[in-house]
């Protein structure tokens, strides 16, 4: 058994004291780690406000949100979160805006394990959503990843963890068949980041690597029309709703074709009083259902206790990738990126 958290952040304003931000994120590590939680996931640029909605002239201002530096765990305005972690002997996944020594902006997040005492994954978002000019709308709620950051470029690998369940079986230690070892190891975890969520190649590449937990932290509006499309007008309530239903599907749908569990983590509220997030932080099952979820749309934890053999059944069964996939079949997902339709049909059919 595992006991795993999502750890939902509330509103943060663009001007946010960043050490006032830090001190909730450490509030809500201490809580759950209190909880019993071996294992907290926080959201997307966790440390700030979802800064790509806003248009920055101002390069000094816009580096503000992004940390540098090859070793986050050093970096004075957020080493106290890894400290911390390290002191509770709590995982943690966090997501930041990475500047590389080199200059390149990522979108990120971390995976620290706290038994070693150091960064064991780095993620980088790929599926970057928005446009990298803003909308010729004034009142658009807009979205500028693709001018803050690039795709990121380390795909999509799944990884151990050490030290978060008993009994497990280490290299060498049995049969090296990999079918007599298949989920008695040490935990196989993933990470992606907000729209990674609504892609199913990112999950399915963890998946073929046999993936038990997917973490993925997320800013999601629950008003962008501009950036969705508008074809049906919506009042405020009914966006949200519909964006909050769609987050849940993709989380849920995803696990289930994949039979792994998920924590997605928010960045909700309304930031600046004017920018709604939505919530939704959830943990679900690798059947498909919802174990535990969010309640506000403030800072809060969601904590449930999970068993990693339940994978098994659908990892077995339903969805044996070795037994039931059919790669030849499949090449058009890899050759072709935009949508071609077939031929036009003649206007008389003979």
């Amino acid at each position: 058994m595992l006991k795993v958290a999502a750890a939902q952040v509330g509103a943060v304003d663009l001007n946010a004291d960043r050490s006032d931000t830090l001190r909730r994120i450490l509030k809500l590590l201490e809580e759950a780690a209190s909880q019993g939680a071996q294992l907290v996931v926080f959201p997307e640029t966790t440390f700030t406000t979802f800064f790509p909605r806003h248009l920055f002239h101002d390069q000094v201002k816009l580096d503000e949100f992004f940390e540098r530096g090859d070793d986050i765990t050093q970096s004075p305005s957020v080493k106290p979160l890894f400290d911390k972690a390290c002191t509770l002997g709590v995982d943690i996944a966090v997501g930041y805006a990475e500047r590389t020594p080199n200059g390149r902006g990522f979108n990120t997040a971390v995976y620290y394990s706290a038994i070693l005492g150091r960064i064991i994954s780095k993620y980088r978002k790929i599926h970057l959503p928005g446009t990298v000019e803003p909308f010729d709308n004034p009142d658009a709620v807009n979205q500028l990843e693709k001018r803050y950051f690039e795709p990121g470029d380390l795909g999509f690998e799944a990884f151990r963890a050490p030290g978060l369940v008993q009994d497990a079986v280490k290299a060498g230690t049995m049969s090296t068949n990999a079918k007599a070892t298949a989920g008695k190891g040490d935990p196989i975890l993933g990470m992606l980041i907000c729209n990674d969520r609504r892609w199913p190649e990112g999950w399915r590449c963890l998946g073929l690597q046999g993936v038990e937990l997917v973490m993925c932290g997320y800013n999601t509006a629950g008003w962008a029309p501009d950036l969705w499309g508008s074809r049906k007008p919506m009042t405020f309530e009914q966006a949200e709703a519909e964006a909050l239903f769609s987050h849940m599907l993709v989380m849920q749908a995803n696990s289930y074709m994949n039979a792994c569990f998920s924590i997605s983590a928010a960045r909700c509220g309304v930031d600046d009083g004017k920018f709604d997030l939505i919530a939704g932080s959830t943990i679900v099952g690798p059947d498909g259902h919802i174990i535990a979820e969010s309640k506000t749309k403030g800072d809060e934890v969601v904590v449930a206790e999970i068993d990693l053999a339940d994978c098994r059944q659908g990892k077995e069964k339903t969805f044996d990738f070795d037994r039931h996939r059919r790669v030849e079949t499949y090449g058009r997902i890899t050759q072709q990126t935009g949508v071609i339709e077939p031929p036009l049909l003649e206007e008389k059919l003979s």
